[in-house]
């Protein structure tokens, strides 16, 4: 239990007056040096190719440099919403064509920094397998394939075994908002988030160098 908790120690209940507080704060853009190390922007390809061949379809990138880009590529660093100079988007697709969201990945214009997934749908029991699919994906192609064999001693075994966990502690929280960190995989820094809407959930990937 100890170790769960060590995992878990970014798990919080977010309310909405917090809600309110954190996105009014005004963005920062992201100045630190990048270092050209880790996954870049030629992953997405490898993205593609791997969920093609579970019938989900990521669209080509489109890149985004104007002020909608803290739509795309924001993140937060010591609880402050920051953004980044560069910014790319795909459209995500499953077999029938419906919108599961999109994968965005942003840094300057010679390498990223993060990458972000926003997978939207009416349940968190809709197109499960899909979300899923996208989560392991971006993990082991971003980050590495590794999960089992560095945290085979820990309580979160798998990537899946870790995202119905967080699926879990949505559920006991009474359908509010939670988020969970995971920061001792290679040096990255993953937060898997669930944020429900009126007419849907949003569950947001993120990966951080």
């Amino acid at each position: 239990m100890n170790k769960l908790m060590s995992i878990l120690i970014g798990i919080v209940i977010l309310i909405s007056i917090s809600a309110i507080v954190l996105y009014s704060t005004p963005y920062q853009t992201e100045t630190k040096t990048i270092v050209d190390t880790g996954f870049s922007y030629y992953d997405i390809e490898t993205i593609q190719k791997t969920l093609a061949t579970k019938n989900i379809f990521v669209s080509a990138p489109t890149a985004i440099t104007d002020h909608t880009i803290s739509q795309y590529c924001t993140f937060f660093d010591k609880g402050l919403p920051r953004t980044v100079e560069y910014c790319t988007t795909t459209a995500v697709t499953d077999v029938h064509g419906n919108s599961l969201g999109n994968i965005n990945i942003g840094g300057d214009t010679n390498s990223p920094i993060l990458a972000i997934a926003n997978l939207e749908t009416s349940d968190l029991e809709t197109n499960q397998d899909e979300i899923l699919a996208i989560i392991e994906t971006m993990i082991e192609t971003l980050v590495c394939d590794c999960w089992e064999e560095e945290k085979s001693d820990d309580d979160v075994e798998s990537i899946s075994a870790w995202v119905e966990l967080v699926h879990k502690f949505y559920y006991d929280s009474s359908e509010r908002g939670v988020k969970s960190k995971i920061d001792d995989l290679q040096n990255y820094e993953i937060t898997l988030e669930i944020t429900p809407t009126d007419n849907s959930i949003l569950q947001t990937l993120v990966i951080l160098k």
